[in-house]
């Protein structure tokens, strides 16, 4: 019985990355199937922010850092300026998907934007990423400059829409939707409640199930 978990994220909203852990902790030992969703914050033509602006700034000092050291996640906020738009990391994120390798396309782009300050909105810098994780660099260029992929991440973003996604991280375990970095018990708690809907739902009330059948 394996219980599905989508989680909506940007690659430049540092929650996002400071949401990993705790899920991890959380999903370790469980039946379950993690799925990473895009969601861009500020998509094209959008302005997006600029690290130096009071908003980064003072959401950085109250909450991301103090966050990250409790946590014990070492982050920064990237001196790139303005933030890149992240519809082509997410249209390689389908490249890599199809090859396999979402987890660690996903865990790579949150480490090079936060803990190494690359632009992750230049071709160039997501190939050689691409590369770090032994994806095909020539091939992930070619559908990042034919635009390939661009017609899945739409359809990603779609989704996001359908399901009235505003904010990330946004985590849907099974039928529940929740937002923010959440701890490991609390995220723990879901998916028990989530298999336990899952179990009524396969024995409803009444219903005894043994080695020999169900009656």
């Amino acid at each position: 019985m394996s219980v599905k978990i989508k989680i909506y994220s940007d690659y430049v909203c540092p929650f996002c990355l400071l949401a990993e852990n705790p899920l991890e902790q959380a999903i370790h030992g469980k039946e379950v199937e993690v799925e990473w969703m895009p969601y861009e914050l500020r998509p094209s033509p959008q302005q997006t922010l600029r690290p130096e602006g009071d908003y980064l700034q003072s959401t950085w000092k109250q909450s991301v850092y103090p966050m990250a050291e409790r946590m014990g996640v070492p982050m920064t906020l990237p001196r790139v300026s303005p933030q890149p738009y992240t519809h082509l990391a997410f249209e390689g994120y389908q490249y890599a998907k199809e090859k396999g390798k979402a987890n660690e396309y996903n865990a790579r782009m949150f480490r090079a934007f936060f803990q190494e300050e690359r632009d992750i909105g230049d071709i160039e810098v997501l190939t050689e990423l691409a590369g770090d994780i032994g994806l095909d660099q020539a091939a992930y260029k070619d559908a990042l400059e034919t635009g390939k992929y661009k017609e899945a991440h739409q359809k990603a973003l779609e989704q996001a829409y359908r399901e009235n996604i505003t904010s990330v991280p946004t985590f849907v375990i099974g039928g529940t939707t929740v937002a923010g970095v959440r701890s490991k018990e609390t995220l723990e708690q879901f998916i028990n409640d989530e298999i336990e809907k899952q179990k009524s739902n396969r024995f409803p009330e009444g219903l005894s199930c043994g080695i020999d059948g169900c009656n």
